[in-house]
């Protein structure tokens, strides 16, 4: 019996479709930061844009926490005083992206980087060059541009010289929205066309198998759609703090749409863009494509359910790297819990702690079963502590920090009493905290901890924390990175013979893209920006730009 939410749904036959209840020259499938890119470039050729949003836009851009990975010597590093080279940013990024995009294409990402930040700049998104002295996996609102990656870590500096590129948007907190809301509202005023609480279920192909349309199911009754719109701020205000209740909203989210909404049907003249997130919200999808990661915490919102792949899939289009899923396993800040070590459930220790959290994400899950348990002395804890005052790191840093250090910490007096705790055999457990100590005294670290984080593990008490990525009190949050592949010169999606789907465009999540192999803070948002200007530049232009790149 086939699952609903991984079945791939029939696309309808024009002949099939009586009359059309709206048209535009480009019809794009979600509103969120690949999706406003794409109808901006779109609509700057002049183009007759329409966007079609399940909710009311946004999509994960608007909840993250803004940033756009840029380099190469963009105005806000200059004026941070940061020297920077497209060259130094190209052989950084080669090393992350492990070849899931073409070397060439890899280069233009990184050429036009400057380029398209003073692009988000004219359409209003905010930055400043206040440079964070710190690595941190995110500033205070005191920094606004940072090291968001590996790049001061070994191999990567030895291959490129490090520089920080992480441009978060201007604002407190998570300004996902500050970075968001400006496209938003510069599209909508240069005459892109929404329509809210539109849900796309099925693409309209004519008989040569071309995309000519969409059928959509459309909330329109008022009080039905005021009742989704407030279920929906309510799941998103709660769910990562009471998940039970945020999928209460969600059921009758999905009640409301099946029973309140109307089938209509949208033709597009030129092309269909599938900008509608990954996948991550689909736990029967992850299930299958990625299981080993079904037990993190979904990132990003309850829309990105896979239905654009899906969607892409239905008319031909071929996926890659459905596997791939980003867990962001974060122990920094506080500073203090990158000076203990990292072990998985046989005792040894496996990563430079100081790395990005979604490079100890990959080798937790891929290499360790899932396993991390932080081991730290009682020197490590009270630094900690400290460390997570008011004003020292942001709020949702500080908060699940504290927690971890009350709830989620086992003590003993002993590496061996501490090993029985946690289940791990103590010698090996031994045998990796005097290696470590051993590296400490030789200012040398086996896996390339920098000096100036090395501390010795000697201070009873002894304690660990869970940072599994099954662990109940340190959620660790994924997303997916796989998606429809695209033709990397026009964003066209691609069968699996390599032949263009016609009519058919995909870009951010919903794509194989430059971040779709590993990620960095930053790499997401900025890929959005990139394909999804490619996408809504080349749809805009219709079969001519299929017929140039065939």
């Amino acid at each position: 019996m086939t699952d609903p939410q991984t079945e791939i749904p029939a696309p309808l036959r024009l002949r099939d479709v009586a009359s059309f209840d709206d048209e535009a020259d480009v019809i794009v499938v979600g509103f969120g930061g690949a999706g406003a890119c794409a109808a901006l470039e779109a609509r700057a050729t002049g183009a007759d844009v329409l966007v079609l949003d399940r909710f009311d836009g946004g999509g994960a851009t608007a909840i993250s926490g803004g940033v756009f990975y840029a380099g190469g010597g963009t105005r806000v590093q200059r004026e941070a005083k940061v020297e920077d080279s497209v060259e130094a940013m190209y052989e950084y990024l080669k090393l992350e992206v492990k070849g899931v995009v073409s070397d060439e294409t890899l280069r233009d990402f990184c050429e036009q980087s400057s380029r398209n930040l003073e692009w988000l700049s004219s359409h209003g998104v905010p930055f400043e060059g206040s440079l964070c002295p710190v690595k941190t996996s995110y500033p205070t609102d005191d920094y606004y541009l940072y090291y968001s990656g590996n790049e001061g870590f070994a191999p990567y500096k030895d291959a490129a010289k490090p520089a920080p590129r992480g441009h978060r948007a201007k604002g407190k907190g998570l300004p996902g929205e500050n970075f968001y809301a400006p496209l938003r509202e510069s599209a909508i005023q240069k005459g892109v066309r929404v329509s809210f609480l539109t849900r796309v279920t099925r693409l309209v192909l004519d008989d040569e198998g071309e995309v000519v349309g969409v059928e959509a199911q459309v909330v329109e009754d008022r009080v039905a759609a005021t009742l989704l719109r407030g279920l929906y701020s309510t799941a998103m205000a709660l769910r990562n703090y009471s998940p039970q209740t945020a999928r209460a909203c969600y059921a009758r989210i999905f009640d409301i749409e099946a029973k309140k909404s109307t089938r209509r049907f949208f033709r597009a003249e030129r092309g269909v863009i599938l900008s509608a997130g990954g996948f991550i919200y689909n736990r029967a999808m992850v299930e299958k494509n990625a299981p080993a990661y079904r037990p993190g915490m979904p990132l990003g919102t309850v829309a990105d359910d896979g239905s654009g792949i899906r969607l892409g899939q239905s008319a031909g289009g071929t996926v890659d790297l459905m596997g791939r899923v980003s867990a962001w396993r974060f122990i920094n800040p506080p500073e203090a819990f990158t000076r203990g070590i990292l072990v998985n459930k046989k005792g040894e220790r496996y990563i430079n702690e100081m790395m990005y959290g979604a490079a100890i994400g990959e080798a937790m899950v891929e290499q360790n079963e899932g396993k991390a348990i932080l081991i730290l002395d009682d020197a490590m804890k009270r630094v900690a502590r400290e460390q997570c005052k008011p004003g020292k790191a942001q709020w949702f840093q500080r908060a699940p920090a504290l927690l971890n250090l009350w709830f989620n910490r086992k003590e003993a007096s002993s590496i061996e009493e501490l090993a029985a705790k946690i289940k791990v055999p103590a010698d090996a457990l031994r045998r990796s905290v005097e290696e470590y100590n051993r590296g400490v005294e030789a200012k040398r670290d086996a896996l390339g901890k920098p000096e100036i984080a090395l501390q010795k593990i000697e201070k009873a008490p002894f304690h660990a924390i869970d940072c599994s990525i099954d662990s109940k009190r340190f959620p660790c949050p994924t997303l997916t990175l796989g998606g429809l592949v695209v033709d990397e010169r026009t964003g066209a999606v691609l069968k699996a013979d390599r032949t263009p789907v016609r009519g058919l465009y995909a870009a951010g999540r919903t794509a194989v893209g430059v971040c779709s192999r590993q990620y960095v803070s930053g790499l997401s948002i900025a890929d959005c920006v990139y394909s999804g200007r490619r996408a809504g530049a080349n749809a805009a232009r219709g079969e001519r730009a299929l017929d140039a790149a065939e």
